[in-house]
């Protein structure tokens, strides 16, 4: 069964998290420089099979567009044009970061590893592909 991956993207860098090949887990896949990250998915595709992206998509707490929405609807086309028959769904990324954040104290991550930004933009694209799953399956 295909994969659905879940991306968190940023200017700098980009999370992503991949489910398990039966859709039932959410595991954190890695954080790439965003600058790499078409590559990097065209490499990954050659070993796996995707049928859905999630994007987590910025949004202020009245729903307003927030100033990284249009990068990511930028970022979107781009993924269209180079993986037309793989569908995208949008999900509500708002508190992922804080979430991460707060995740990472709970697991007893020291302050060093904690600051490291990638490893909360990969929990954060888990966690957005976590809830996907739980809301989504039965």
């Amino acid at each position: 069964m295909p994969r659905i991956l879940s991306i968190d993207y940023g200017l700098k860098r980009t999370g992503l998290a991949v489910t398990d090949p039966l859709q039932i887990i959410a595991t954190g896949l890695t954080t790439v420089e965003t600058p790499k990250l078409i590559n990097f998915l065209k490499e990954y595709f050659k070993k796996e099979t995707v049928e859905l992206f999630i994007i987590g998509e910025p949004k202020n707490l009245d729903d307003s567009d927030t100033h990284a929405t249009p990068l990511v609807k930028q970022f979107i086309l781009l993924l269209q044009k180079e993986f037309p028959l793989i569908p995208i769904k949008l999900i509500d990324e708002r508190f992922t970061s804080k979430m991460a954040s707060r995740a990472m104290i709970d697991m007893g991550m020291k302050k060093k590893e904690r600051r490291n930004k990638g490893l909360i933009d990969e929990i954060a694209a888990t966690m957005m592909l976590q809830e996907y799953l739980e809301r989504n399956t039965k």
